[in-house]
């Protein structure tokens, strides 16, 4: 019963009629356990033992708690995630765009654009030219100040980041953010180099992402002074100057050799902005960026306080607008001729000129000397000089008054009509022919057709020798020499001893109508100083690879004959008397021999002297670039103004010494220079001979004659000479008995009184005849 009793009393557990429990634990209230019951029942008054509940599991946002630390906990948790994100999405990036760049064992530092450069006999830079504006300098042959004024303003941890410099990176963002706007950049110079070699301009993802790829290889594959020397080389510094080199001769015209410390912060200041910041556009604005790049080179321990005062009494105020100074003409010129010498230039070449340095600037100076002072109030607004020596070497050119104005070589590309400067050739001509500087030729009214040529004073001489012609520049005389010689014989003369252009066959050739340039009548001069021999006008010696290699040298050093040495000292004589007692005073060296000859073109369009001591030929031209006439102004004035100042100054500290045939005429009994008259002292002597048939005496007689006849006489033409000898000479009846040997000729013409006969036949001339030159 007892058994009973106690499984009557037993109450099993139930799960139902009670509230559900969070915690959904299995437990007992003490009214569920048989043992309370049982001592209910026997009527105990003592509580059950009270067991301690189990602890429960706390779920996970109870283990985050709450607060400050809590939140914090979260924000760095998150800040892992997506920083592992954006790194699985940057190197996806990479990725992409990397797979379209060419393979990296096919990267290749491109060949920086050659340059060339022009050096003076002395070796000193004239210009350089190409893309680049300036050779190639190593680190350690340009100034030490460049390069840390570079790296101190645009890349001050360059020595030890990897190509890439993410704190220089961070704090330009952080800067940037701040400002509002873009204020600094965040590449290296690395990263710059390889956008300068490799990259284009725009501004896009992939190409930044190209770029950090790129400054990768760079500082895998060179050194960290190659890579600066290499970015320096080749960086843009504005006014189309790449490199420091080309920089430093542009704004400071000097070497980036030679930069000093206040012109090395200019230089690197321009790399912000070159155009915006250049000391040629804005001074102050370069000044003021040179100051913050002297206070950067400070703070990195570069240079000291002392220096940074002394940098900024030497920070340039201002730089020329353009490339200046009549070197440039001659850079031009050599840039012309250089690919007809070495064909295309692949690489970096040095040229080695026949200019001299210091007669470029002596030159140059002389003509904008003469300009400023006179060239207004006579409306001459441009000039140009050639200064050639005997061999034909070119030691000074002047192509204009301002290289920075125009760029266009007026002594070299200009051709104009030389004037009576062109005389000389048909002197020579005739001197070859047989006449002798004491022939005499009637200077009076004269017409060849419908030409009718005057002399510049209007005036005439009457009976003159031909010395007395040339330095009194005789239109008159002239055209009859030319008739006498045949202007084809002329010709041949003037080309033979250097003239290059066409020339036209007529008689107005004897004034020098024809169109030459400056520098190949120049040259043409320098045979007579030279006493004979052609002077082909060069001005490039010698052309090397920057490592010594020859790629070309001239051959001017055996120049040909082109006339004879008694021809050359007897014009020399002739000239002489231009300078001496003729229209070309003003250019009177004194102590020297000089010889010349003045040339002025119609209404004063265009002024020339033309002259020469033993050491120098030199041309000057004066005029307007429109072909507006000036005010009156001939060779004898402003032109010999300008060759005297140069001639006196390229000439300063040398001894004096006499030209070629020293101002004598070979086989002068007597040894005495020339004098202008008959060398026995006596008058001149009028020769004899048959009235010749002109071209306008046959045009004249087929259409019924000319009502102008008598007023101007037909001019002369050629008359028969004999050979014997050395050359020709003059017909024996009029060569004999004259004195020394030299027959004083007039040739046949209607010139002033008339002529009587001679027992010399007249030849037979035709229509045919004339115009062929015959």
């Amino acid at each position: 019963m007892a058994g009973r009793g106690r499984s009557s009393d037993r109450i099993e557990p139930s799960f139902s009629g009670r509230p559900a429990r969070d915690d959904d634990e299995f437990s007992l209230d003490a009214d569920d356990r048989v043992i309370g019951s049982r001592s209910a029942r026997r009527g105990g008054s003592r509580p059950p033992p009270q067991r301690p509940a189990r602890q429960r599991r706390r779920e996970p946002r109870e283990l985050e708690g709450g607060g400050f630390f809590g939140f914090l906990r979260r924000v760095v948790y998150w800040c892992v995630v997506l920083f592992i994100w954006a790194g699985i999405g940057v190197a996806g990036l990479v990725v992409y765009y990397g797979s379209r760049m060419p393979s990296a064992s096919t990267w290749a530092i491109p060949e920086r654009p050659p340059n060339v450069k022009i050096t003076a006999v002395d070796g000193s830079v004239i210009a350089n030219r190409g893309a680049t504006g300036g050779e190639a300098l190593s680190l350690e042959n340009m100034s030490p100040y460049i390069p840390e004024a570079v790296i101190a303003i645009e890349d001050r941890r360059f020595y030890s980041h990897f190509g890439v410099d993410p704190l220089g990176l961070g704090r330009a963002i952080v800067t940037n953010l701040t400002a509002g706007h873009m204020v600094q950049g965040g590449s290296t110079l690395t990263q710059q180099l390889a956008k300068n070699l490799f990259l284009s301009p725009e501004r896009t993802l992939e190409r930044k992402v190209q770029e950090v790829l790129l400054a990768l290889w760079l500082e895998q594959k060179y050194t960290k002074d190659q890579i600066l020397a290499m970015y320096l080389n080749r960086v843009f510094f504005g006014s189309n100057a790449y490199g420091v080199e080309a920089a430093s001769r542009r704004y400071f015209n000097k070497s980036a050799r030679d930069v000093n410390l206040g012109e090395a912060a200019v230089l690197a200041g321009l790399l912000k902005a070159p155009s915006r910041l250049s000391p040629a556009r804005d001074a102050d604005a370069a000044n003021a960026r040179a100051q913050l790049v002297l206070a950067a080179m400070r703070e990195q321990g570069f240079i000291t306080d002392s220096e940074v005062k002394t940098a900024m009494s030497q920070t340039p105020a201002s730089a020329k607008s353009y490339w200046s100074g009549a070197g440039h003409y001659v850079a031009d010129m050599v840039m012309d001729q250089l690919p007809g010498l070495i064909g295309d230039v692949k690489e970096d070449v040095i040229v080695d000129t026949t200019i001299d340095k210091s007669l470029e600037k002596k030159a140059e100076q002389s003509l904008v000397d003469v300009l400023d002072k006179e060239g207004g109030k006579l409306d001459a607004s441009q000039a140009a000089l050639v200064s050639i020596d005997g061999t034909g070497a070119i030691r000074a050119l002047v192509g204009g008054k301002d290289y920075a104005t125009s760029q266009f070589n007026r002594a070299v590309k200009a051709k104009r009509q030389p004037g009576s400067s062109f005389k000389p050739f048909v002197y020579a001509a005739a001197l070859e022919k047989g006449l002798t500087p004491f022939s005499v030729f009637n200077d009076a009214p004269i017409r060849i057709g419908d030409w009718t040529p005057e002399n510049y004073e209007k005036k005439y001489n009457g009976e003159v020798t031909l010395a007395t012609a040339l330095s009194k520049s005789l239109n008159t005389v002239a055209a009859q020499l030319v008739m006498y010689d045949g202007p084809d014989q002329v010709i041949k003369l003037a080309h033979r001893l250097g003239i290059e252009s066409e020339l036209q066959p007529n008689a107005s050739i004897a004034l020098g109508t024809s169109e030459v340039s400056l520098m190949e009548l120049t040259a043409s001069y320098a045979a007579f100083m030279n006493g004979g021999y052609k002077a082909t006008p060069h001005v490039i010696r010698r052309v090397t690879t920057a490592d010594g290699k020859v790629l070309y040298e001239n051959t001017y050093d055996s120049p040909p004959r082109v006339m004879s040495e008694q021809i050359a000292a007897q014009m020399n004589a002739m000239m002489m008397g231009v300078i001496d007692n003729g229209t070309g005073k003003s250019a009177k060296i004194p102590g020297w021999q000089a010889a010349g000859k003045t040339g002025t073109t119609q209404n004063s369009r265009d002024a020339l002297f033309v002259g020469f001591t033993s050491n120098l030929t030199t041309g000057v031209w004066f005029g307007n670039d429109d072909g507006k006439p000036m005010k009156k102004v001939t060779g004898g004035g402003l032109p010999a103004k300008a060759w005297k100042e140069f001639m006196i100054a390229a000439h300063k500290g040398l001894s004096p010494a006499p030209l070629f045939g020293n101002g004598q005429l070979i086989g002068d009994p007597n040894g005495q220079p020339m004098a202008q008259t008959a060398p026995d002292g006596g008058q001149p002597v009028t020769a004899e001979v048959p009235p010749p048939t002109t071209i306008g005496g046959i045009i004249s007689g087929v259409f019924g004659g000319n009502e102008n006849a008598n007023r101007y006489p037909q001019a002369p033409v050629r008359q028969p000479t004999a050979t014997a000898g050395n050359g020709p000479i003059p017909p024996a009846d009029v060569a004999e008995g004259n004195g020394g040997g030299y027959g004083n000729v007039v040739p046949p013409g209607d010139v002033g009184a008339p002529q009587t006969t001679s027992s010399v036949q007249p030849r037979r001339t035709t229509l045919l005849d004339l115009i062929m030159g015959q």
